[in-house]
């Protein structure tokens, strides 16, 4: 058996602190960039939670470099517009990095050994209700028969893509038809937003959900059934033996010299 080896710290030593919130973390003036979350650190999704605007601007005085870090589907001019109408002035950031964001880049760009093996023709499926994402520029062909599609882009889980640029408005399970058939078919998939819980101020209720290889847990907002979905989508998709590149946080961002 190997001998086990324990470091006791000095006792003046203070190894944890548990602070209450930005603010108070703020107050210590240790940091000199701060990398922000957006949903449920800084806003609701629909009114920025009490202090946060106030907490940034003095952030800013000390000097402080501001990011923001995003598990959203959208780009981050996007994501900067949304924080202008919840009230944070857009100066107050150096820019926002989000998942789709890093989609984006990464399908227009293409410097990347698994992305420049993709394809141009598209299945998309995105949203509706909250909003289609754009695929201008992109140099993308949207279709909706799997027989011409190269790779299969999620962005969201209301709404299939058409080649016209609008979107068919879609049940999950009626996804789930498309995705098997691209899965026998070896299709990669890419995930533009990897989370399981989003948080956004609605009618909030308790919703066990069971997730494929995972624990069962609680989601405490209508809202993030969506995002449950794409994670949902994806891990099926695997399970069917579909290639799928997750796309954001906790994955290693390579390069940043786009922002």
């Amino acid at each position: 058996m190997m001998p086990r080896c324990s470091i006791s710290p000095p006792s003046d030593v203070q190894l944890f602190q548990t602070f209450n919130g930005i603010q108070q973390l703020s107050q210590t003036h240790n940091f000199k960039a701060w990398f922000l979350d957006q949903f449920g650190v800084l806003h609701d999704g629909k009114q920025p939670y009490p202090g946060a605007i106030s907490t940034l601007e003095k952030l800013a005085t000390t000097g402080a470099k501001m990011v923001i870090i995003s598990n959203s589907s959208k780009r981050s001019s996007i994501t900067i517009e949304k924080m202008k109408s919840l009230g944070f002035d857009p100066s107050l950031f150096v820019g926002a990095i989000t998942s789709g964001e890093l989609t984006h880049q990464h399908l227009l760009r293409r410097d990347d050994a698994w992305f420049a093996k993709l394809g141009r023709s598209c299945i998309h499926m995105t949203w509706s209700d909250r909003g289609a994402i754009s695929l201008e520029g992109l140099g993308l062909r949207v279709v909706d028969k799997v027989e011409e599609a190269e790779f299969v882009l999620v962005h969201g889980t209301e709404a299939l893509g058409l080649p016209s640029g609008g979107v068919l408005p879609m049940e999950l399970e009626n996804l789930e038809k498309i995705l098997e058939q691209c899965a026998a078919k070896n299709i990669p998939m890419v995930v533009a937003n990897p989370d399981f819980v989003t948080v956004e101020a609605k009618a909030l209720r308790a919703m066990p959900v069971v997730m494929p290889g995972y624990r069962s847990f609680t989601l405490w907002d209508l809202e993030a059934i969506f995002i449950h979905w794409i994670c949902t989508l994806a891990a099926k998709y695997e399970k069917l033996g579909g290639e799928v590149k997750w796309m954001g946080k906790p994955d290693e961002v390579k390069q940043l010299d786009h922002y």
